[in-house]
């Protein structure tokens, strides 16, 4: 989702393996993070005649130690894009991030996507990005577009789509009939779907999250005991079919809009395999005047969760057995500000041996905003 307006996200970990960091034990749990650094890109910082920004998704490949990086980009300012770059860590802090290549995503007929002005039924919203070591192509979302007015209709579904090294379709998972954008209130909401993205440890399922509730499953998260119940979807890779949906509650949201009425959203930015049945899980939180989002980070268990994608709804009162979660950390508690993070990965093993984890922000392109890099050590 993208909020226009000076965003702070707090995160941390728990779990075990990482999906594209062999150096992460599969059975490992993670206590404790501590933070250790962070690393500001300057803002409109200029890439091989790209704007570099909107960066809301962030993935580690431990073997060529390259990071890749999706931009949320909907083609408006340079093509829809991801970029690869290395992270330079000394003495426990970011020394610098280099980027090192800018790849553009293509289409099933092998050009650019367009932007609204161009093709607005067919722009994309690109918002997670991993890599299968497997394969060696990429699997990024988009939370696709739904406009609904007077004057216009535009509805693109979203989409989980396969990509090679060098941006080229390669094909789609099969999306989930209660997951087509439509003009009723059902279905997802506009820039509420895919915006979380994992595969397991074996790559042989692929998790895929929704910022907020579908509309047939309630409401939106409000404040104070008003919570709403996201879908978290599992994937068999291998026939790019899903096998399975699962209800996770979300928060309220953490505070109320300084206007009375003014925008406010909790839901979830990203998720991240830790090891068998577990996902971590980076809940974010914003309101309008607000300078600080507030964002919590759960242990997630799909273990015991009934798989609930025959149900069509979700709202209060019907029975169905949920996600269970932990809360791991609030991270207001660390006292410092930190931008609109949306993108999350395992890192390399510091010097001291223990594991790391790299965050990124997404800055929305506005220049009240960072592109900001955190880097945590795992305890």
């Amino acid at each position: 989702m993208k909020i226009k307006l000076p965003i702070i996200l707090f995160i941390v970990l728990i779990g075990g393996s990482c999906s594209t960091s062999k150096k992460i034990n599969q059975s490992q749990t993670i206590p404790s993070l501590k933070f250790l650094s962070e690393y500001i890109v300057p803002y409109n910082y200029q890439f091989k005649s790209t704007t570099v920004g909107g960066l809301s998704g962030i993935d580690y490949d431990a073997t060529n130690e390259i990071y890749y990086m999706i931009c949320d980009d909907r083609s408006e300012i340079n093509p829809a894009r991801f970029y690869t770059a290395k992270i330079d860590i000394n003495n426990n802090k970011i020394d610098t991030v280099i980027f090192t290549s800018t790849t553009f995503l293509k289409n099933k007929v092998g050009k650019y996507y367009p932007n609204s002005k161009e093709d607005p039924a067919n722009v994309p919203d690109p918002e997670a990005l991993r890599l299968d070591t497997k394969t060696g192509n990429f699997v990024w979302s988009s939370e696709g577009e739904r406009i609904v007015t007077n004057e216009r209709v535009i509805l693109f579904d979203p989409s989980i789509t396969i990509i090679d090294q060098k941006g080229q379709y390669i094909d789609t998972f099969q999306l989930p009939a209660n997951f087509r954008m439509q003009a009723t209130e059902n279905g997802p909401r506009r820039n509420g779907v895919f915006e979380g993205l994992t595969f397991s440890g074996d790559y042989k399922n692929l998790f895929i999250s929704t910022e907020e509730p579908l509309y047939e499953d309630g409401l939106r998260a409000g404040l104070h005991d008003s919570s709403g119940v996201i879908r978290i979807i599992k994937y068999d890779v291998a026939s790019r079919k899903p096998i399975g949906q699962y209800a996770y509650i979300i928060d309220p949201v953490a505070y109320p809009p300084v206007i009375k009425g003014g925008f406010r959203v909790n839901g979830v930015s990203d998720i991240l395999w830790l090891n068998q049945n577990q996902l971590l899980v980076v809940e974010r939180s914003f309101s309008l005047g607000i300078m600080s989002n507030t964002i919590k980070i759960y242990l997630a268990d799909i273990g015991d969760a009934e798989n609930i994608e025959n149900k069509l709804s979700l709202e209060t009162g019907k029975s169905f057995k949920i996600i269970s979660k932990k809360l791991l950390l609030n991270m207001d508690n660390l006292k410092m500000i930190i931008d609109n993070i949306e993108g999350v990965t395992f890192g390399p093993n510091l010097a001291n041996g223990k594991k790391s984890l790299i965050f990124v922000s997404d800055n929305n392109f506005n220049p009240l905003q960072r592109t900001q890099f955190l880097l945590f050590e795992i305890n």
